[in-house]
């Protein structure tokens, strides 16, 4: 009985960070960049989501890096005991709106009515992908919920037509397509299993510096002076509200950017500020 006792106070005395810390990461599917050196006809095409990555794990609805979203108990009492990879999203456009949404740490039932689960894939099932579609499309129609869906999966015979589709729902507000083959495993990690086709390349970089504006632009922020990974420093100076102008990324806060190729340097080209990267 003492040693129960003992335990039970040394849970109670434990800081809240020490505990937190006990969670599980998803083992999640990643995407690489599309390349044309593929079958395309093995793949199924989707529409990328600019949404927030989520993983339900049959009993708490979690982020990539094993947080739990705080949501309303009909969003997820709905929800089957297996596994479903998929992201939460409001809309095209609307990933700033749904990141400060899902990254409150109290729940607002009418602000969680206009979220949606996208489910793209069944991870603990041991079929290949054309398989597991044909599992998801059967749980999600038993559950019958609005708020729960399956991305709409479809195939594209040539690459001509996959870059006229890209185009399409690009001017339509969308952010990509993604590939999925249609014969693979799940499995954590990249590969070509799950390929992404953007208009535009994004990666990573650290905020270095402020550098004021001019003109229209004195007293705001005119650019910043980045550092990617990979140790290049260049200014990024488009992208921005007038708000982010006024109150800016911070030193040292990881940033989100476009770009279109790179330069023989190795700098990426238009660079344009898109988000401060959240983690979740």
């Amino acid at each position: 009985m003492k040693s129960y006792l003992f335990a039970f106070l040394v849970l109670l005395l434990l800081p809240q960070s020490s505990l937190a810390e006990d969670k599980t990461v998803p083992k999640i599917l990643l995407a690489k960049a599309y390349h044309s050196n593929i079958t395309l006809e093995n793949y199924w095409v989707s529409e990328k989501l600019d949404g927030v990555r989520a993983y339900w794990n049959g009993r708490q609805l979690i982020s990539r890096q094993g947080n739990v979203f705080v949501s309303p108990k009909w969003f997820t009492n709905v929800l089957p005991n297996v596994a479903l990879d998929g992201e939460l999203w409001l809309g095209r456009g609307k990933f700033s709106e749904l990141s400060g949404l899902v990254r409150r740490q109290s729940i607002n039932n009418e602000s969680w009515k206009n979220i949606r689960f996208m489910v793209f894939d069944l991870p603990s099932s041991p079929q290949v992908f054309n398989e597991r579609l044909k599992q998801l499309n059967k749980i999600i129609l038993n559950i019958d919920a609005k708020h729960v869906q399956v991305i709409k999966q479809y195939k594209i015979k040539t690459n001509k037509q996959l870059q006229a589709k890209l185009e399409l729902i690009v001017k339509q507000g969308a952010e990509g397509l993604m590939l999925h083959a249609a014969n693979s495993y799940y499995k954590s990690g990249r590969s070509n299993d799950l390929l992404k086709l953007k208009k535009h390349e994004d990666a990573e970089a650290i905020v270095i510096k402020h550098i004021g504006g001019k003109g229209k632009y004195k007293g705001l922020l005119g650019s910043m002076l980045v550092e990617t990974i990979n140790k290049k420093r260049f200014k990024i100076g488009s992208g921005f509200t007038d708000k982010q102008r006024r109150h800016p990324p911070k030193i040292g806060d990881v940033i989100t950017f476009k770009y279109y190729g790179l330069t023989k340097n190795g700098i990426p080209r238009f660079a344009s500020f898109m988000r401060v990267r959240k983690k979740y």
